[in-house]
């Protein structure tokens, strides 16, 4: 007995022969093909690291930034979670619906507006 034939099957989301979606409608542009390209090694980076060291790391910079007397250190720990945070929004926004979108474009916001208070004494 043999198993059925399914070769003519597509896993939902992205079609693997254009590397973007299946759904036309989406249409990879260069900016996001080449941040894809280029984040491809540090997202496996990541990957091989156990799971519970990028969200330590990330805690800590954040309490870190938040602790630091007002300057310019806390602030450079605030932005580089916000700036992780907005990049790996970015990578994964295409498959995002509207509910999934707003907590990452708020939790990206208030970071940043918290580095920018760290820079400007408050």
């Amino acid at each position: 007995m043999t198993s059925p034939d399914h070769s003519h099957e597509r896993p939902e989301g992205r079609d693997p022969s254009r590397g973007g979606a299946s759904d036309p409608s989406w249409n990879t542009g260069r900016l996001r093909g080449a941040v894809e390209r280029r984040s491809a090694v540090s997202l496996l980076w990541l990957h091989q690291l156990p799971a519970w060291v990028t969200p330590l790391v990330l805690g800590l910079l954040f309490i870190g930034g938040l602790m630091f007397p007002i300057g310019p250190v806390g602030a450079v720990f605030l932005a580089a979670v916000g700036l992780f945070l907005g990049w790996l929004a970015y990578l994964t926004w295409p498959s995002l619906t509207g509910q999934q979108k707003a907590p990452r474009v708020l939790m990206v916001i208030v970071v940043l507006v918290l580095a920018t208070a760290r820079v400007l004494g408050f």
